[in-house]
């Protein structure tokens, strides 16, 4: 009996027409995933220049990259040509002058799955030169039905977050189901038109608030000339016949009369990606500074000093993602674990000792996390010198996240490891563990009875 070949989990489909310039970063970036099972496809839409040649060459490298040269027909038909030869279970778009972190399919992957949900929606960088700044719209940290999911987005109607396709993630099901194509008619605003249907269709939602997508603002796009107010407009009322009737799909007669102001304002919104200048946006860093950057020179190395560096640099790079998924800085993020993994912790000293964080960043800190309603502060009942920290009943919700970052550290230190391999390295560190405690610790017998 032959065995039924299993496709990949995900495929990523990046459109390709005269992009040789930033083709590389771009490949580069979705290679690099931390997450493996996927296919790329990469469609070479007619180009003149050497980007076709540049699709061959990672074909030739790695079995993941699927290549097709195609007559010059527009991104549209290319994306659906894609979507027809697509074989994972989940769609992810790219487009080829913007590149991802590391960690972008995984946690897309990630989210579909922990939720159950049909669609993933996740902040990105906007790139402007050497400046990038941080992009989301929902703040709302649990799994949204299409109607919140649709009053969320009746809010900022025209908003780049809800209208591209490369932030998201999607069940390939749902579209081969129902048939859902971009309207090669349209040179404006057809993936929005492409999220719509998708939305129609699908039942359930997640944010995903942590920036996985770099998108480039480059001179020369529709939105970035500001393309003509006549012809905007003009395109606008052609697709606004179809915006409305989803909402009035989405809504009841009673509540679509109740939102219809906020539905017919997309006819005079402005396409955004969040097109104020850079210099002026809250939270504006130089490209490079929006993740620590960890250099191989700066880890490698023998010895225990070095050891215990680069398990907490790697501790760090994955924690920093959960801390900010939930709006945290690291430090806030490390004294919560801290906390949530030790509480015996009784003394301000011993929480320093354990995260390595100093006195002036630790009291900022914890009094960030305490005004947050995350943690309890009081006095200890033996010590009334010392504090005595408590998880509140709210902080449940975010130490479940940093309990991923701990399947995370295993996942990355177990990759290329056979399972029976990994139990007996499981087994040597619990006792090499034991063997270091029993080590540091002497413990003092008990008195005996009548002594």
């Amino acid at each position: 009996m032959t065995m039924e070949k299993k496709g990949p989990r995900v495929s990523i489909i990046v459109p390709v027409y005269n992009a040789q310039k930033y083709l590389e970063r771009c490949v580069d970036s979705i290679l690099e995933q931390d997450y493996k099972d996927f296919e790329l496809l990469l469609m070479d839409d007619g180009s003149t220049d050497g980007s076709g040649k540049i699709c061959d060459s990672y074909a030739e490298r790695d079995r993941r990259v699927r290549v097709v040269h195609k007559k010059n027909s527009g991104v549209s038909d290319t994306r659906n040509q894609a979507l027809s030869l697509a074989e994972g279970e989940l769609i992810q778009f790219l487009d080829s002058d913007d590149w991802i972190v590391p960690e972008a399919t995984r946690l897309l992957v990630r989210s579909m799955e922990e939720y159950g949900c049909d669609m993933v929606i996740s902040d990105f960088y906007r790139v402007s030169g050497e400046r990038l700044a941080q992009k989301g719209d929902i703040e709302e940290d649990r799994v949204m039905t299409r109607q919140e999911f649709a009053a969320c987005m009746v809010e900022n109607p025209a908003d780049f977050y809800y209208g591209v396709l490369w932030n998201k993630m999607y069940r390939r099901s749902i579209i081969e189901k129902y048939q859902i194509r971009m309207d090669t008619s349209l040179s404006w605003c057809e993936d929005f038109l492409f999220n719509l249907e998708y939305i129609r269709h699908a039942e359930s939602f997640y944010a995903l608030q942590v920036p996985i997508y770099y998108y480039l603002k480059r001179k020369g796009s529709l939105v970035s000339q500001g393309a003509s107010i006549n012809n905007t407009m003009r395109m606008k009322i052609n697709i606004f016949e179809y915006y409305n009737e989803f909402y009035k799909d989405v809504y009841d007669h009673e509540d679509y009369a109740n939102i219809r102001l906020q539905v017919y304002s997309f006819l005079w919104s402005a396409a955004k990606d969040g097109g104020v200048p850079m210099a002026l946006l809250p939270g504006s860093k130089k490209l490079g500074q929006e993740r620590r950057q960890i250099t191989r020179r700066e880890v490698e190395g023998e010895g225990a000093v070095i050891g215990q560096y680069r398990v907490r640099r790697l501790y760090e790079y994955e924690l920093e993602i959960a801390a900010k998924k939930n709006n945290m800085s690291l430090d806030e993020a490390m004294l919560l674990c801290a906390i949530s993994q030790c509480p015996d912790c009784d003394s301000v000293r011993q929480l320093g000792n354990l995260t390595g964080i100093g006195q002036p960043r630790l009291f900022l800190g914890l009094q960030k996390l305490e005004r947050r309603k995350l943690i309890k502060t009081g006095k200890d009942k033996t010590a009334k010198d010392r504090l005595h920290f408590t998880l509140t009943p709210e902080a449940d919700r975010v130490c479940r996240d940093f309990v991923q970052v701990e399947k995370d550290l295993e996942m990355v230190c177990r990759e290329g490891f056979s399972d029976d391999e990994w139990e007996r390295c499981r087994q040597f560190k619990a006792r090499m563990d034991e063997n270091m405690i029993r080590f540091m610790v002497k413990e003092v017998p008990e008195e005996e009875d009548g002594e």
